[in-house]
């Protein structure tokens, strides 16, 4: 699956601006959400080939809205990227188990995040 289009999901407006011009540069679009229940309505309507996932959001949190995409049919199949300052090692656990498919611990390089579309990038 090629990926083009990237959504980014975080309710801080710097690493939001940061996360998505570094995903631009490397020519994908980039949409945007700064909470869970926006990325559910994102995903389902924009279809995106990978998702950025910050965790700790108001309204809705990034493991709640993972679970939810990774059960919704016309989503399941979309990976899920965390990018968060939770680094523990339950953090993660609990992060794959809610069905993302990577973690980056925050403060993140531009290398990390190209390197997780490269991964998903066939």
């Amino acid at each position: 699956m090629a990926i083009n289009k990237v959504l980014v999901v975080d309710d801080s407006a710097a690493e939001l601006s940061n996360i998505k011009k570094i995903i631009h540069n490397i020519g994908c679009s980039v949409i945007s959400a700064s909470n869970g229940k926006q990325a559910l309505e994102l995903a389902k309507n924009e279809k995106p080939d990978i998702i950025f996932m910050d965790i700790l959001m108001p309204e809705m949190d990034g493991y709640e809205a993972t679970r939810k995409l990774s059960n919704d049919p016309a989503t399941r199949n979309i990976p899920i990227i965390f990018i968060s300052s939770k680094g523990q090692k339950a953090d993660k656990l609990w992060g794959q188990m809610q069905g993302a498919k990577g973690y980056i611990t925050k403060p993140f390089t531009a290398e990390q995040i190209i390197d997780q579309i490269r991964v998903f990038n066939s």
